[in-house]
């Protein structure tokens, strides 16, 4: 019997989809808005840029970089702590990647559409049970015209169902991927062992596959996003009471 690591880690989430071209190319065609006949076939991984060392967004934010051969940029992001400031985050990295394709000296024409993926394991949209939101640059009026340049996809993982991707079979099982195996895991869904690319992360993920020193590193990441979560928590609530005493002062005054 298999026991298995949370996919959703710094350390296994990257030799899944960092190390393995074809398994985030399967990803990226389930959940990308790509139009038909425009679906990835080929990538290069880029080297990951730095994130800023900030309290709100330290430890939690796991990402893979990736150019297809014909130049669309893909950003494949982790995100397990959710923060007010995390959009932003996405839309800053993807329009960096997107101005940073050509110099001063080179047309605009030469310019290829940046995809975001963040895969989000927090809910943050609750006035809605869709756990899938596609934004992009359309016209006001008539959605049927684009500017096609940034791709920002955010899906929020405790909220996935199967049947919200029902015509898309690898969607859904990348999703339980990402959704039901971890550490408690003992037996795996036997439609996910079917899958040979699945199945080929779910090799990836045993823990049988790490070292010592890997295994410890895993634990340790899952520390640090503990300790993290526990200080967006304690900011969240000093600004939630910052808000309070100035709506009671102002109400005081009125």
């Amino acid at each position: 019997m298999a026991k298995y690591l949370d996919p959703k880690a710094d350390v296994t989430f990257k030799k899944v989809f960092g190390e393995h071209k074809n398994l985030v190319i399967s990803l990226l065609n389930a959940l990308l808005p790509l139009d038909p006949g425009k679906q990835v076939e080929s990538i290069e991984y880029l080297p990951p840029e730095m994130v800023p060392d900030n309290p709100d967004k330290k430890n939690s934010i796991v990402d893979v970089r990736c150019e297809e051969t014909g130049g669309r940029k893909f950003i494949v992001e982790m995100q397990l702590n959710w923060t007010t400031a995390f959009k932003e985050r996405v839309l800053f990295n993807a329009a960096k990647a997107y101005v940073r394709q050509i110099d001063r000296s080179e047309k605009y024409k030469l310019l290829q559409p940046v995809y975001s993926l963040n895969l989000v394991n927090k809910i943050f949209e609750p006035d809605t049970d869709n756990c899938y939101h596609h934004y992009s640059m359309v016209h006001n009026l008539d959605t049927k015209k684009k500017i096609d340049g940034l791709h920002l996809v955010f899906v929020e993982l405790p909220k996935f169902k199967p049947q919200s991707f029902a015509e898309k079979k690898m969607a859904i099982l990348w999703l339980k991927f990402l959704t039901e195996i971890d550490e408690k895991t003992r037996t795996a869904p036997q439609e996910l062992l079917d899958n040979p690319e699945v199945s080929k992360a779910l090799e990836i993920v045993e823990e049988s596959a790490y070292s010592d020193a890997e295994i410890a590193a895993y634990e340790g990441y899952w520390d640090a996003v503990r300790r993290e979560a526990t200080i967006i928590g304690e900011l969240n609530d000093a600004r939630e009471e910052l808000a309070e005493e100035k709506k009671n002062r102002d109400e005081a005054v009125a």
